[in-house]
């Protein structure tokens, strides 16, 4: 058996072990699902590759990157900082 072959069971057999513990699915049912649950997992990987190229091409490419660098970094502490204070949004 090849390691590609055996690096993609062990990472099937992680995604529904993740499932299962994370939703109320039985393992019964997560493993007749992994193959929706593999394709998934790879579109999403894929679009966070997709977005992430083409946020670190428009931070490179910017005029300010300092400027963007410290907003982005104020605003996750901004975020980070009202929830540990337990501040609750609005909901409409």
């Amino acid at each position: 058996m090849s390691v590609r072959v055996v690096g993609a069971s062990l990472a099937a057999a992680v995604i529904v072990l993740l499932t299962v513990w994370l939703t109320d699915l039985s393992f019964a049912r997560a493993a007749l699902l992994a193959p929706v649950l593999v394709v998934g997992v790879a579109a999403l990987a894929g679009l966070l590759v997709l977005w992430g190229r083409v946020g670190y091409q428009h931070f490179r490419e910017s005029r300010h990157p300092r400027a963007i660098l410290v907003l982005g970094l104020a605003a996750v502490g901004l975020v980070v900082a009202l929830s540990l204070l337990g501040v609750k949004l609005p909901r409409e």
